[in-house]
């Protein structure tokens, strides 16, 4: 059984070439950036092991031998889930790998803003030495923090955030109430973005949710908010986000995760005096690297074993090929 890498951006594939070569299944890699390369890479190979390259219709029609897709990460936005199950193909993800650090780089980037670390950073630099550089400052346990979606990550986030602010305040409609957090108030999606001094997404990308951050939310915001995106980018709409920072309505705004990456350094965000940037690193750690990588990797071999693999997105109907 062969396997495609179909592309990476970690320093080396030994480990997941190790995982794979332990159960007998070999291992090729490549850098794809589109469904062409993708066909041409995976001729021969029974699985794909995907980081960022598109798997949709045309992939899947195009190569039959397909059986699994393994994605490195908890989203899979980039792979079509309609045209797996269309194809009988399996889906699976890392769910679960890197909870805790992206809660905590969300609550770091939260707190960051509203005590201004980064504009006071920015102001010593330049020479000016005054605790009102960056703007006044209100104390954050008597704040309101946000959150919108309150799955793995969004529950860390609460748990972590209740230490810091006065109230805790939540918005999930595909959570019932008794998976709420006792210290987590209920709200709706307009009162969320009305009454949150910060407010962290915390959301997969769906149709439901693409642009859900635009325009009409972000007029509504409470005034002096703080923004925070570690779930996906395209889940904010940008030039509605800088018009809202630009009219002050929006105090700041910490992403990690954009509508097209990397950023481009002439990018009017990459230059706002008010954002706050990091490079889609909030997943990151020595050890969620490696889990996450692991776990993707531990998929195929699952699947190569019992048909089946272990976190399983879209169940599928094709066969791990007979030794």
């Amino acid at each position: 059984m062969r396997v495609l890498v179909t592309d990476y951006d970690f320093p080396d594939l030994e480990l997941e070439r190790g995982i794979l070569a332990e159960a007998q299944i070999e291992m090729v890699a490549a850098q794809c950036r589109s469904e062409q390369a993708v066909i041409e890479a995976a001729r021969g190979c029974s699985a794909l092991l995907v980081q960022y390259a598109p798997v949709g219709e045309r992939v899947l029609a195009a190569l039959p031998q397909i059986g699994l897709v393994s994605r490195f990460g908890a989203g899979y936005d980039t792979v079509d889930p309609a045209a797996c199950a269309r194809h009988g193909v399996w889906l699976s993800n890392s769910p679960d790998y890197g909870v805790g650090e992206v809660a905590t780089h969300a609550l770091g980037m939260a707190l960051a803003l509203i005590r201004h670390l980064p504009f006071y950073d920015r102001d010593v630099r330049a020479g000016t030495w005054h605790y009102l550089s960056a703007g006044t400052i209100r104390r954050a346990s008597n704040q309101t923090v946000g959150i919108l979606g309150l799955g793995r990550i969004g529950k860390r986030f609460a748990h972590l955030a209740r230490n810091c602010f006065a109230r805790v305040i939540a918005c999930d409609p595909y959570i019932i109430d008794g998976d709420f957090p006792a210290y987590v108030e209920r709200v709706s999606l307009p009162q969320l973005f009305e009454t949150a001094d910060v407010i962290s997404l915390h959301v997969p990308l769906t149709d439901e949710t693409r642009s859900l951050v635009g325009a009409a939310l972000l007029s509504s915001i409470k005034p002096g908010a703080v923004l925070v995106n570690t779930a996906r980018g395209a889940v904010v709409e940008i030039d509605a986000l800088l018009a809202a920072l630009d009219s002050g309505r929006l105090a700041a705004a910490g992403l990690d995760v954009l509508p097209s990456e990397p950023l481009a350094t002439d990018h009017a965000l990459a230059r706002h005096r008010r954002v706050l940037l990091s490079p889609h690193a909030a997943f990151y750690s020595v050890e969620a690297e490696a889990e996450l990588r692991r776990k993707a990797a531990m998929n195929i071999v699952q699947w190569a074993k019992s048909g089946r693999p272990a976190y399983c997105v879209v169940q599928g109907t094709r066969k791990p090929p007979a030794e």
